[in-house]
């Protein structure tokens, strides 16, 4: 017999309910203090994970707990949100994605676990994979942007860097992919709303990442809070037990968000709690996050014949099998046993700088930027509210990092220009009405060489529960940057926005005034320096956007991976699609972004040869960098399917790469086109591979007009037509 098939034939009931059972923990002055519970609930085996605890003291006491005086032995699994950073915070993920760089998602991803595991931490509850059209939701910060096959390339590389090689290391931690699934469709981007999509949207866009993250090993799931088509997915057997487990052959563990259970009673789909558990562990849930549902709800449900014991065991053999693949029976105290040296914390606010640094967008630069280039500004005004407010730096998940620490942009311009002089007013509050301050801050604006304008979001208003109907600058803000850019215009002053947000915000006015717009999201402890490193030069930007930016909210859900209408817009003609108000277009298109280069795209090669389903094209074109300074460009390969049973996106996302190029320097760019990632969901929602031409289109973001175009011809029997 097997360990864990031995410690489920000794376990009670309430000690199988207590290892399917994740509680919250917090502190009080004496020590760690178990929500709801007192420790002893640890030492009696009815507790058998928790969350939100850190320090290698406070986990280490918890784990002897388990380990010494509970009667099986059986270690807990200790989790927490470790979504872009533990005390060492990296740019948020929506930020991140714009590197389009696999290989620094994982490093990240990686540091992030060993800094977590130095605390004796097991698990963390990332990568975040909704794909979010509607940047009303505040958990946009939190995703990989507006596309499915983006967001399967960012579930790969995180999930690798989470996990390692070995999920037994003692600086791995167990991944968590969330929100399954299409929890980025809420209604109205609204938080926990209800999601409505077609099944074919669920298959072609949201799932694709989950499926990607399971194929790497992912150590579990966890299912969104929301519903999908009526039925909410902490008790959608059809997705979890049929998709996930059977489909998938998902063999790993789910677990709840936090009080997921209980409210299926307010989703109207359970009376009580008992039949809540009942309807989630028969789904194929196996950890109950905070809801309690399980040990309150699941005895009442086995008298009731809802639930057999044996459904009981199996989700608490996978949750054992987790703690064994984690190490935690040979060796419960591997992680936290040795405290990181210095150079290791010292490397990694390093590479979270440099990281910073390449997440910055430069949206618009009329010549200005960089500043030392353009005139040796040594008199530099700062001013608004996000220019010196360490804590908003963090972003809305910031781990166990306090609220200190991290640099502000006025630190960071001193920082990285010793002798210029930086002065600072916040002129307004982020988000209030006062308004006493305007003056002061054109005061400081009139002595300096080059303003900069730091304005944006507080990082609580991105993230859970920060849904926003109105996506422009909270507060007077605006007010505030109005009077500033007129007030420059008069002194003949040059004003860089730099624009803090946890979405895409609606700033037209901003992008026409401002001199130069940087979006700088929130880029975690070197947000400063990493801002300077940009605005003087040591670093050219080559941040892209992963998300479209809309001109105004009425454009919302904006993507560029639309389907083409019957009346494609057309100004000339009324009866077509479009807004009677505003253009069709995005502010910045997917993949927007500037560098201190100027690239010009030429001969591109796309093989004309009829390819099938297991052959590879290999497309090149050539990249020159028409600017007067090295830079690095991101080249971007679209699809377009012209013909086919079903309606396909104007572009699809197939590919991209990156080359740094010298002035006057050209450089070729190979990129490889599985003619597998050509198959699509037919008329019966199961995948075709279509023959017939193909578009391909290469550049630098998703604004057909900047890519060239190119097509193949796939080759095989032609797919249903109905």
């Amino acid at each position: 017999m097997s360990r864990i098939d031995s410690l489920i034939a000794k376990m009670t009931l309430a000690e199988k309910l207590g290892q399917l059972t994740m509680t919250a923990s917090s502190y009080a002055v004496t020590g760690p203090v178990i929500a709801g519970d007192s420790t002893q609930a640890i030492k009696e085996g009815t507790i058998g994970n928790l969350l939100n605890m850190v320090g290698a003291e406070h986990v280490r006491e918890m784990q002897r707990l388990a380990i010494e005086e509970s009667r099986l032995g059986i270690p807990l699994l200790i989790g927490f949100d470790i979504i872009h950073g533990h005390r060492t915070i990296f740019p948020i993920p929506l930020a991140e994605a714009g590197l389009f760089d696999p290989a620094t998602w994982a490093q990240t991803a990686r540091e992030s676990a060993k800094e977590a595991a130095a605390e004796g931490l097991a698990m963390t509850f990332a990568p975040m994979l909704d794909v979010a059209r509607d940047p009303r939701w505040g958990r946009s910060a939190e995703g990989p942007g507006e596309d499915g096959w983006l967001a399967t390339r960012i579930a790969e590389a995180k999930v690798h860097g989470f996990q390692g090689t070995d999920l037994a290391a003692a600086d791995s931690l167990a991944a968590v992919a969330k929100h399954f699934v299409a929890y980025g469709a809420v209604t109205a981007g609204r938080e926990y709303a209800a999601v409505d999509i077609s099944e074919r949207s669920v298959r072609e866009v949201y799932l694709p990442a989950f499926a990607a993250a399971v194929a790497g090993g992912v150590a579990a799931i966890m299912p969104a809070f929301t519903d999908l088509d009526g039925v909410p997915m902490s008790a959608n057997g059809a997705y979890l037990r049929g998709w996930l487990r059977e489909k998938m052959n998902f063999d790993g563990v789910i677990v709840t968000d936090y009080n997921a259970i209980a409210e299926l009673i307010h989703h109207g789909v359970a009376a009580d709690l008992a039949q809540a558990a009942a309807l989630a562990l028969k789904a194929g849930v196996d950890v109950d996050m905070m809801a309690d549902a399980f040990r309150r709800g699941l005895p009442v449900a086995l008298e009731r014949g809802w639930v057999q014991m044996e459904d009981i065991d199996a989700a608490v053999g996978r949750v054992l099998k987790l703690k064994e693949k984690l190490g935690l029976f040979d060796d419960p105290y591997r992680r936290g046993a040795t405290p990181e040296a210095a150079a290791a914390l010292s490397a990694r606010r390093q590479l979270a700088r440099a990281v910073a640094a390449r997440a910055v967008v430069l949206l618009k630069n009329d010549g200005v930027l960089p500043l030392a280039a353009a005139g040796g500004a040594s008199r530099i005004a700062v001013v608004g509210p996000l220019a010196d407010a360490s804590a908003e730096m963090r972003g809305p998940w910031w781990g166990a990092a306090g609220t200190e620490g991290h640099v502000t942009v006025v630190e960071g311009l001193r920082n990285v220009l010793s002798g210029a002089r930086v002065m600072h007013a916040a002129g307004v509050d982020i988000n209030s009405d006062v308004v006493s301050g305007i003056s002061a801050a054109l005061k400081v604006c009139e002595t300096a060489d080059a303003i900069l304008l730091c304005l944006g979001e507080a990082a609580t208003m991105s993230g859970e529960a920060a849904s926003r109907s109105d996506i422009g600058l909270p507060g007077r803000q605006r007010e505030f940057a109005e009077a500033v850019l007129a007030h420059a215009a008069t002194l003949r002053k040059p004003v860089v926005a730099v624009v803090f947000s946890g979405r895409p915000l609606v700033i037209p006015w901003l992008a026409e005034k401002a001199n130069a717009l940087l979006a700088a999201w929130f880029l975690g402890s070197e947000a400063g320096n990493a801002i300077g490193d940009v605005v003087f030069g040591h670093v050219s930007p080559s941040g892209r956007t992963a998300v479209s930016w809309p001109r105004a909210a009425g454009q919302v859900p904006i993507f560029f991976g639309q389907r083409p209408s019957g009346r494609p817009a057309d100004p000339k003609d009324h009866y077509t699609s479009k807004y009677l108000d505003v253009s069709n277009e995005p502010l910045y298109p997917f993949g927007f972004g500037l560098t201190y280069g100027a690239f010009k795209y030429s001969n591109l090669r796309v093989p004309q040869d009829g390819f099938t389903e297991r052959e590879t094209a290999v497309v090149r074109v050539d990249v020159t960098n028409e600017g007067k300074r090295a830079a690095e460009e991101t080249v971007f390969l679209f699809t377009h399917t012209k013909v086919a049973p079903v309606t396909r996106p104007l572009l699809e996302l197939k590919g991209f790469a990156k080359i740094p190029l010298q002035p006057g320097e050209t450089g070729t760019v190979t990129l490889l086109l599985p003619m597998r990632e050509l198959r699509f969901l037919g008329l019966n929602l199961e995948p075709v591979f279509q023959p017939g031409e193909v578009e391909v289109l290469v550049g630098p973001c998703a604004e057909r007009s900047q890519l060239l175009v190119g097509s193949l011809r796939l080759t095989g029997p032609v797919a249903a037509l109905g």
